[in-house]
């Protein structure tokens, strides 16, 4: 009738589809789990001071130092499915040629619910550089706290947990 290798391969055939039906399962749960985290962002008027650069010593460019304070609560984010969460502040300002861009500052990646209560005052941890060199027509920025959660099984979903109710302006500072 049917040999050994027929029948081993019809088992593992059906455990295989029993495991993708498995995981869809679990990858479309995690639509049901939908969390709206709350935070408080507050930010300091954005130094710039003029500085060199490496690449071309006689361009002069500005660079900015955000000094911010964020306040979250990202427990609700957690459930069975969550492997992590990617958190990064963000700078959404408008050129004097008038492009949007979008500016990551800071990120912190979370790996435990415990750790999921943000409670952080510092500056920024990446370069804050206007690819014009200057930020001396470049209207004031907004800020927001957003986040990435990245699930065992499933589709990533991202997230903003908080934002600058006002715009924030630049101020000019002589030198570092």
């Amino acid at each position: 009738m049917h040999s050994i290798f027929t029948r081993i391969n019809n088992i593992s055939a059906f455990l295989s589809s029993c495991t993708m039906a498995l995981l869809a399962c679990i990858a479309l749960s995690s639509f049901l789990f939908t969390a709206d985290p709350k935070g408080d962002l507050s930010i300091s008027p954005v130094r710039v001071f003029p500085t060199k650069t490496n690449r071309y010593p006689r361009k002069k460019q500005e660079v900015g130092f955000v000094n911010f304070n964020i306040t979250a609560d990202l427990t609700p984010l957690f459930h069975w499915n969550t492997k992590q969460l990617f958190l990064y502040l963000e700078a959404e300002y408008q050129n004097a040629q008038g492009v949007n861009n979008t500016v990551v500052l800071w990120d912190r990646i979370v790996r435990r619910k415990e750790d999921a209560v943000i409670n952080y005052a510092g500056k920024n941890k990446y370069a804050f550089r206007e690819i014009s060199s200057s930020f001396k027509k470049v209207p004031n920025s907004h800020y927001s706290l957003k986040y990435n959660v990245m699930p065992y099984v499933g589709v990533l979903t991202y997230g903003e947990a908080a934002r600058t109710a006002e715009p924030v302006e630049f101020v000019w500072e002589e030198h570092v």
